[in-house]
């Protein structure tokens, strides 16, 4: 069964940075889309940033060039760096997992994630 387990999440001021760190499957950086989420409380859930087995990403507007997205094969594991952090960026961080190598555009999760983290709490404080 996969698993995947999110760590990282805190509490910050606004400007401050944060890395989040998620487990994912052996060899799934090698062999299918990874990407993170976020939801906020009273809101949908959203795509955040992607990465493709080719290393590619994609990122929502709302955190390009403040957030970046990476990965390291020998462990096994997703991260997201996230400077220059505002308010609006509070939300439950989930990491997801597809079961191909391709992520789709940015958007809502819809069905084309299988495997999900539990989720890391980020806040950031004004």
């Amino acid at each position: 069964q996969v698993q995947l387990m999110e760590s990282g999440g805190g509490s910050v001021q606004a400007g401050g940075s944060l890395r989040l760190s998620c487990k994912v499957s052996q060899y799934a950086v090698y062999n299918y889309c990874l990407a993170w989420f976020r939801q906020a409380p009273g809101k949908e859930r959203e795509g955040v940033a992607t990465v493709n087995t080719d290393g590619s990403t994609d990122y929502s507007d709302s955190v390009k060039g403040r957030f970046t997205i990476s990965t390291d094969g020998a462990k096994d594991t997703l991260y997201l760096q996230m400077n220059s952090l505002k308010p609006d960026d509070t939300a439950m961080y989930y990491c997801a997992q597809r079961t191909v190598w391709w992520c789709p555009a940015i958007g809502p999760p819809g069905t084309d994630y299988a495997h999900w983290g539990q989720g890391t709490q980020v806040t950031v404080t004004s």
